[in-house]
């Protein structure tokens, strides 16, 4: 309408103005938020789908084995990734389903645990941190067949790259804390699904465990998110030219991306046709004190954890307790800074370290 702002406005409220029955609209700030309600429709709207934002990823995690765990004996997860979903997985044992890790490119494998029990099938793809590329279809085929939803972390490639709806998932999650808000400014979740029964779940739970979105956050995603399609498709060219340039450093053992990946390229361009994201990981050819001195000597990259803002960060990932990657693994994230200033800086830290 005429007069109308052009951008969702902020709603810092904690309650409503209520009469009556309560369900005509929000009353209470734990249970809706304009704001956070016109962040579930913009990332409803990338996967035709709908959204529930949660105060973190890892609330939106804990939501959905939670709601899908009832009945059902185990979790079946990604060996290789983010190692806090498996933290979370065993913390919530004693109240859900067992987690059995296991590879997810070995589909003989997943099949396997799936027959073993009731299950839910937790996919991730590309993983944090080795970047691995699973077939979403065929798994989502195993699942169906075993009758388990399958849950994909969506986090790396966000709904803009990626659509594990269309490939056989029950839901997708985002931590809205990376690429989708873009600008290391905030910390939200975010469980995205077409089955009306999980969503109520979902709904349920964030407003019984109180795990919900602040207004202020949901409003800074909202505007992170109108310059998501720009940030990936720049930050994914600039990624491509750094794992292509340190896969022929004397010094790099090995170069983990999606789109230089030769076993699994053909699937990660079909599942993810506009490009492969901003995060890459590399190995050197020494240990982690080696690794920790490449990262303390960049001048242009960020020594932080994380991944997907506009500036470019790295951190030597085996430093977090619970992680699996290799010792001198080093994760790097591409920001927006042009790539040969990137590339250069990465030169010159790995001949000042090694």
């Amino acid at each position: 309408m005429p007069g109308d702002p052009s951008a969702p406005p902020l709603v810092p409220a904690s309650i409503f103005i209520s009469l009556g029955e309560p369900g005509s609209g929000p009353s209470y700030g734990r249970n809706g938020n304009p704001t956070w309600e016109a962040l579930e429709e913009a990332l409803g709207a990338m996967e035709d789908a709908d959204a529930v934002v949660f105060a973190s990823g890892q609330a939106a995690s804990m939501a959905l084995m939670l709601a899908l765990a009832a009945g059902r004996q185990r979790i079946v997860l990604p060996a290789d990734g983010y190692y806090n979903t498996r933290t979370l997985a065993g913390q919530l044992r004693p109240h859900g389903a067992e987690p059995v890790p296991v590879d997810l490119l070995d589909l003989g494998s997943v099949q396997r645990e799936l027959a073993a029990a009731p299950a839910v099938l937790w996919a991730e793809t590309p993983t944090n941190p080795l970047l691995r590329v699973a077939d979403l279809a065929s798994l989502g085929e195993l699942a169906a067949a075993a009758g388990a939803p399958m849950v994909v972390d969506n986090t790396v490639a966000t709904g803009l790259l990626q659509q594990p709806l269309e490939l056989g998932a029950t839901a997708s999650l985002c931590s809205l804390t990376k690429s989708s808000s873009g600008h290391s400014d905030l910390v939200l979740g975010a469980a995205i699904t077409r089955d009306q029964q999980l969503l109520a779940g979902l709904r349920s739970w964030r407003a019984t465990g109180g795990g919900i979105a602040g207004p202020f956050e949901s409003w800074l995603a909202l505007r992170g998110l109108k310059t998501l399609p720009l940030r990936v498709a720049r930050q994914s060219q600039t990624a491509l030219a750094i794992a292509r340039h340190l896969a022929a450093h004397p010094r790099v053992r090995a170069v983990h991306y999606p789109g230089t990946e030769e076993a699994t390229l053909a699937v990660a361009r079909r599942q993810m046709p506009r490009g492969f994201g901003p995060l890459l990981s590399f190995e050197l050819d020494a240990g982690a004190a080696a690794a920790d001195a490449v990262v303390a000597a960049s001048r242009l990259i960020l020594p932080a954890t994380s991944f997907g803002g506009a500036e470019s960060t790295w951190e030597r990932r085996a430093r977090w307790a619970g992680e699996t990657a290799p010792e001198a693994l080093i994760r790097l994230s591409a920001g927006l800074e042009p790539a040969e200033d990137l590339i250069a800086d990465i030169d010159e830290s790995l001949a000042a370290a090694l």
